[in-house]
């Protein structure tokens, strides 16, 4: 067989082990990206889905526009334009999980060598999803408060030609860290003197657990050079499938024309049964009981690391999301010991995956909304004592 050479960059193994990883319950596993599984307003979602098919039955089992399903897209324009986002349901298109805006992303922008600028390090799935479009990544080195701009600027000047920006500002993946608001007005300020779209990834920004919240870049884009994803993966839940980007009118048409060439649509009875939802429910409410179970956990998890790393270890602070980074004396190579961690039943994922420009073993993510309490100390007390060893032994 002859196969194309888009699919060589199509390189999934590492989420493809996550998943597996996963799905072993005998693993402690703080590799993936899942929210916990006692957080899903599971009556709530039942009696949506009751009603839908109740009453909208042949309607909610039938292909519908592309855009999305007009009342769900309604209220996300409603809750959008309260967070500051002007927008209405027209400039909404509804996805099947904010992983198709990304792939969507490549369609629209995306030729062969095209330059591509993100955050170094930066959500995997995103690089593999720009991969296959065969475009070049240029990472740009992060601190504390985002994006460097000086980095940024000088990466902009010797390549004018880029084609896009793919950026996590709230509580990143990998890091968990949230960039300051000054720094957002410069990395917006420097994109619209070189007109360069940006792809403002937000699945987690409604997950705060402390400090106050930061306006999002497409609440500031005042160029309409943002393009900004949200999803129901994390704050209701990823099984609906269910993402949505917003855009100026005429860069929507090319991501809904892109979508019908792929699926035509997301699901029919997802849209309506996350509408019956919201219509029935306080979406707010269930957010703040999940957060409240999130901060718990990640304040144990810190607590853990803080009492077990080895000497010269660091970790990140977030206030918010799901994840938190690692950084281990550069002696230890978090790849070379996940057959070791593995063995003990616990996992996580090496750092190396989230960089774009650097070979950095030393590193690692972290998730602590999808263990139990009793898990992250059993399982942060194992990957400490590995951590030890390995260093002890030189």
């Amino acid at each position: 067989m002859r196969f194309s050479k888009r699919i060589s960059q199509m390189d999934t193994s590492d989420l493809r082990n996550v998943l597996a990883l996963t799905a072993r319950p005998d693993i402690i596993s703080f590799a993936g990206g899942l929210p916990a599984p006692e957080a899903f307003p599971v009556e709530a979602l039942r009696r949506a889905a009751d009603r839908v098919l109740r009453t909208q039955g042949p309607a909610a089992l039938q292909y519908a526009p592309s855009q999305g399903f007009a009342p769900l897209r309604e209220k996300l324009a409603q809750r959008h334009r309260a967070q500051g986002i002007p927008c209405t349901a027209d400039d909404i298109l509804m996805v099947s999980g904010s992983q198709q805006g990304l792939d969507l992303a490549g369609k629209v922008f995306l030729e062969p060598g095209d330059v591509v600028l993100c955050e170094n390090p930066t959500y995997l799935a995103a690089l593999t999803a720009f991969r296959a479009y065969e475009c070049r990544l240029l990472p740009v080195e992060t601190d504390d408060d985002g994006m460097v701009l000086e980095d940024l600027e000088q990466k902009l000047s010797a390549h004018p030609e880029a084609k896009l920006m793919y950026v996590i500002p709230t509580f990143q993946n990998p890091t968990g860290k949230a960039w300051s608001l000054e720094r957002r007005k410069g990395v917006l300020a420097l994109a619209e003197q070189y007109g360069l779209p940006i792809l403002e990834d937000n699945p987690y920004g409604d997950l705060r657990y402390e400090g106050e919240a930061v306006p999002t870049l497409k609440s500031m884009d005042t160029g309409g050079i943002v393009t900004y994803m949200g999803s129901f993966s994390k704050v209701l839940s990823p099984g609906l499938r269910l993402g949505w980007l917003i855009a100026p009118p005429a860069l929507l048409e090319k991501y809904a024309s892109a979508k019908e060439c792929t699926d035509l649509q997301a699901g029919t009875l997802s849209q309506m049964v996350a509408d019956a939802y919201l219509e029935d429910n306080d979406l707010d409410a269930n957010i703040r009981r999940i957060s409240a179970l999130y901060k718990k956990r990640r304040d144990l998890m810190l607590s853990c690391l803080a009492e077990g790393l080895p000497a010269g270890a660091s970790c990140t602070h977030p206030q918010g999301g799901l994840f938190l980074w690692v950084t281990l004396p550069e002696q230890i190579d978090t790849t070379a010991l996940m057959p070791v961690m593995t063995a003990r039943k616990v996992a996580y994922l090496p750092g190396v995956s989230f960089f774009a420009g650097r070979d950095v073993r030393c590193c690692l993510r972290m998730n602590y909304s999808n263990a139990a309490e009793d898990q992250i100390v059993r399982g942060v007390e194992t990957m400490c004592r590995v951590f030890r060893d390995t260093l002890a032994k030189g």
